[in-house]
C-alpha cells in the first residue's frame, strides 16, 4: 500500500513489536533535544553573559561572570539539567533512557518557573531586575532569565515525552530492521537467502537412497580374439 509515493508497512511480526518496547528511532526526540541544548545553555549562562546584552539581575548589574550561590542553584543547575536532558534526547535510542531525558527537561523547566517564588523559603536571593532599566526591560529580564526560558524547556520536554510514550507501527518495523542488520542469522528471510533449499539438497546426500536403488546390470563388452601363431609348423 502506498500513500504520497511512500511504502507503508501495515503488518509487522511479534518480534518487531517486542523490540519496539525498548528501541526508538533517534529522530523521535532529536528536534526537542537540539532545542533543549540551546535553551539550557542560555538558562545556565544568562546571569553571566546578560550584562553584555544589557540584561542583568542585581547584584552587579554591570559585571559579567559574577558568581553567587543563588545563581548556581536557581539558574546554572536547571540549565545544566536541561542541557543533559536535551543531549539524551538527541543521541539516545533506548526508550527508557530517552524518556528519562525528557523528564530531566520537565524538571528543569518547572524549577526555573517556580524557583523565584521559593527564594525566601530557601533563604536565598536571586536579586531583582536592573532597577535602572525601564519597566519593559525589567519584564524582559525576568522572562528571559526564568519564566519564558522555563516554559519553553517544559513545553519541549513534555512534547518529547508524549511522542516517546507512543509506539507506532513504524517503530516496530525499524526495530525489527535494525535487529536483522545486527544479527542476520536471526532473520528468517536472511537465513533463507544465506542457506537456500537448493544448496542443502545437493550437499546433504541421503545414504539411504543408495541402498534402496537397484544397481544397473552388468553387460559384457565384446572381446577381441587373438590367434597365436602355430610354432610347430615353423619348426
Amino acid at each position: 500500500m502506498t500513500a504520497i509515493g511512500h511504502d507503508i508497512k501495515l503488518a509487522v511480526s511479534d518480534r518487531g513489536i517486542q523490540l519496539s518496547k525498548m528501541r526508538v528511532p533517534w529522530t523521535r526526540g532529536a528536534t526537542s533535544g537540539a532545542l533543549l541544548l540551546v535553551i539550557g545553555t542560555w538558562a545556565a549562562l544568562a546571569p553571566f553573559v546578560g550584562p553584555y546584552l544589557k540584561l542583568a539581575y542585581t547584584p552587579a548589574t554591570n559585571t559579567a561572570w559574577h558568581w553567587t550561590a543563588a545563581r548556581g542553584w536557581f539558574e546554572v543547575a536547571p540549565g545544566a539539567v536541561a542541557f543533559v536532558g536535551g543531549l539524551v534526547l538527541l543521541m539516545g535510542t533506548n526508550r527508557a533512557v530517552v524518556i528519562a531525558g525528557s523528564w530531566l527537561g520537565i524538571a528543569a523547566g518547572a524549577w526555573l518557573i517556580v524557583s523565584p517564588s521559593l527564594t525566601d523559603v530557601l533563604n536565598q536571593s536571586i536579586g531583582t531586575p536592573d532597577p535602572a532599566a525601564s519597566a519593559r526591560r525589567q519584564a524582559l529580564e525576568a522572562l528571559s532569565f526564568f519564566y519564558a526560558a522555563g516554559a519553553l524547556i517544559l513545553f519541549l520536554a513534555a512534547a518529547a515525552l508524549g511522542r516517546l510514550t507512543v509506539r507506532s507501527i513504524r517503530d516496530a518495523a525499524i526495530a525489527e530492521q535494525r535487529a536483522a542488520e545486527s544479527d542476520p542469522a536471526s532473520d528468517p528471510e536472511s537465513a533463507t537467502e544465506l542457506y537456500p533449499a537448493s544448496l542443502s539438497s545437493h550437499t546433504a546426500a541421503p545414504t539411504s537412497n543408495f541402498a534402496s536403488e537397484p544397481l544397473p546390470p552388468l553387460t559384457s563388452s565384446p572381446q577381441s580374439t587373438y590367434h597365436l601363431p602355430d610354432i610347430s609348423q615353423d619348426e
